[in-house]
């Protein structure tokens, strides 16, 4: 990751202490879902941090398919795969108001004159 010395270097520094090793579960059909197991530093389970479960699915645009992720709150892997379903519609109800609300406001933008001038100056011609 080189970066210019003006902007500084990013921190590219792992955190020992936030570790998961991702195991991947799909049907094949609707999604999968990613079982994020806590570690510690030297590769054992961490059982004092619980494990999370990550859906994730696609909702098709006029752009292509778009990638949905979203969280499954559940204990353990069967109960990440029974709400998988009501996980994935929330998070593509969420998905497609945040989508309207953009082409709103893209809709709404004001449009203002030198908007692509250089510096912004109304030329009379």
């Amino acid at each position: 990751m080189a970066q210019r010395p003006d902007q500084g270097a990013p921190d590219t520094k792992m955190d020992a202490a936030a570790l998961y090793r991702e195991d991947i579960v799909t049907d094949r059909k609707v999604g999968t879902i990613r079982r994020m197991t806590p570690l510690k530093s030297d590769g054992s389970d961490d059982a004092a941090r619980p494990t999370l479960y990550v859906g994730e699915a696609q909702i098709m645009t006029n752009a292509g398919p778009l990638p949905i992720n979203f969280e499954i709150e559940a204990k353990n892997l069967a109960e990440a795969v029974e709400k998988f379903g009501d996980a994935a519609k929330e998070a593509v109800e969420r998905t497609v108001r945040e989508l309207q609300e953009l082409r709103r406001q893209q809709a709404s933008s004001i449009v203002v004159p030198g908007m692509g001038n250089p510096g912004g100056k109304i030329q009379i011609p």
